[in-house]
């Protein structure tokens, strides 16, 4: 029976981890794409301003 102790938290783990595998691809893509890389693209802007207002290009 130890070895049935012995494999339950890798197949646990096995799981769960192809649960959030399908979850992160099911979740590409859709309406909210737009939504999700307009606010990236802002805040990509918002970093690159900030660094090149203090003078951060040498």
């Amino acid at each position: 029976m130890d070895y049935v102790s012995a494999l339950v938290p890798p197949v646990v783990m096995a799981v769960f981890f192809i649960g959030v595998v399908r979850v992160i691809v099911k979740t590409q893509g859709g309406a909210a794409k737009a939504k999700e890389d307009a606010a990236v693209d802002a805040a990509l802007a918002r970093a690159e301003g900030a660094r090149q207002a203090s003078g951060g290009d040498v």
